[in-house]
């Protein structure tokens, strides 16, 4: 299973964390831990979203899609995206 969807989104919210890209894929990387919810996310913030982030957005439903969003990597990444988006 390929993690560097992972490496990109977590370069993305480093560079900008605050910026609408970031937001949006942060929302989705939260939304995707909740499989037993339907991993529900609003699709029209894609909208919000240029070519390369949609493809980073996509990424990360593949990667859900092949049991990637769980297990230690997915969960580092997670803690590192929720330090740079409160600022840490």
């Amino acid at each position: 299973m390929s993690t560097s969807v992972l490496d990109k989104v977590l370069e993305q919210v480093r560079q900008a964390p605050h910026s609408a890209t970031s937001l949006v894929l942060y929302a989705l990387v939260n939304t995707l831990e909740y499989e037993a919810a339907g991993c529900l996310f609003k699709l029209t913030k894609l909208r919000d979203l240029d070519e390369n982030g949609r493809r980073l957005a996509y990424a990360l439903m593949e990667l859900m899609a092949e049991g990637g969003n769980r297990g230690q990597v997915w969960d580092d990444a997670k803690a590192r995206m929720d330090e740079l988006i409160r600022g840490g």
